[in-house]
């Protein structure tokens, strides 16, 4: 039996301790409860089988026992990872019925899907794909050991879900009134980022469900804030993609996108230029070398290439570069370096514009055909 609380991975120069997900905590807490319905015993621990097949024990609380109707929780450790979900009871109520099926609904916590494209229907509470089979299985296996063999109806509840959810990205996209429960592995692994991915990928699949053929990525909220000024475009027609440029082309092409817009500051999308597709300063920084050798093609003269790569910023070197006369004709060619490499990377089906800006100078320069693509993604939303 493993405990992944006490399993840790590498980051960096750190050991960090893993913890179990929303959907982990959700189906012990159902399994739980249904024991104690059907045998009327309690038990404190109980195990779980994650998707990977390994066997886990949980920690269980029982917090309502009665005939027809038990509730257990689970109090959610999510390691060493900063999980906004970190210490929340994750709640299951197991119920007799006579339907003959073991129901899953969400309660109270637990969001609602209101917009297509997400992980479930419209309508149905946000328990993603694979925590609903670890619950339904977690049951079932509970059913046949004690030979039940009527209905059960399993309500997941996450008290102080609906205002934890307000702190998360479920409002944009289109999840209310709470969190929800989520798990592809079972395990939380500190800092992941599988986790960060698979959130701009339901965006993106969000996006797609809405008949929006080009989507707008940006890095951060700097890109959100200039597009919103700039361009009129608000933050939930972006795409927010971290660091992860590469992965969110690779996730829109296989959406079927047929445009991708990707606005950035300079300091962030200046890496892009020569070739760096996870723009984290921890895979690689080479902003000031990148800028100096595009400056170098732009025609700056030694004594300005050695400033320009001493500067501690991009902004700072793009003053240096400001006063010899040289920024707007280094940044054209920066523009096209990086339309480049993203075209390369989404291949020749989708088109591709680049927006680069610095809240110094504003807008440093974008594609010829960013104001067409921008005009048909108005049309369409």
């Amino acid at each position: 039996m493993i405990d992944y609380r006490k399993k840790t991975i590498t980051k960096g120069q750190q050991q960090l301790r893993c913890g179990y997900t929303t959907g982990t905590c959700a189906a012990a807490a159902a399994k739980a409860a249904a024991v104690a319905l059907l045998t009327g015993e309690i038990y404190r621990d109980v195990a779980i089988c994650l998707p990977g097949g390994e066997n886990i024990l949980l920690e269980t609380e029982t917090l309502e026992h009665q005939k027809n109707c038990v509730k257990c929780g689970v109090i959610k450790d999510a390691g060493d990872d900063p999980d906004i979900t970190n210490g929340l009871m994750i709640c299951a109520a197991v119920e007799k019925n006579t339907s003959g099926e073991i129901c899953i609904d969400g309660g109270e916590g637990v969001g609602r899907v209101t917009q297509p494209g997400l992980d479930q229907p419209v309508g149905a509470a946000a328990i993603n794909s694979v925590p609903r089979k670890m619950i339904q299985e977690a049951v079932e296996s509970v059913c046949r050991q004690y030979h039940y063999t009527e209905g059960l109806m399993v309500t997941i509840s996450i008290p102080k879900g609906r205002e934890t959810a307000e702190k998360t990205l479920n409002p944009m996209l289109g999840i209310v009134g709470g969190l929800s429960v989520l798990g592809t592995t079972g395990i939380v692994e500190p800092m992941s980022e599988k986790a960060l991915i698979d959130t701009i990928a339901v965006d993106i699949r969000r996006h797609r469900a809405q008949g929006e053929d080009i989507l707008v990525m940006a890095p951060g909220n700097y890109g959100l804030d200039y597009l919103k000024a700039a361009c009129d475009i608000h933050s939930e027609q972006v795409i927010k993609i971290s660091n992860f440029v590469g992965d969110s082309i690779d996730l829109a092409v296989c959406e079927g996108a047929s445009g991708i817009v990707l606005a950035g500051h300079i300091g962030k999308l200046i890496k892009v230029a020569g070739g760096i597709m996870n723009t984290h300063s921890h895979q690689a920084d080479a902003r000031m070398e990148i800028l100096t050798a595009y400056a170098a093609v732009a025609g700056a003269d030694g004594e300005t290439l050695r400033l320009v790569m001493k500067a501690v910023t991009t902004d700072a070197g793009m003053e240096i570069l400001q006063r010899c006369g040289l920024l707007s004709e280094t940044m054209q060619l920066i523009l096209g370096k990086i339309q480049a490499h993203v075209q390369k990377r989404a291949g020749s089906r989708v088109e591709t514009g680049i927006i680069i800006f610095s809240n110094v100078y504003g807008l440093l320069g974008q594609t010829e055909n960013v104001p067409t693509m921008l005009a048909e993604l108005a049309g369409k939303t």
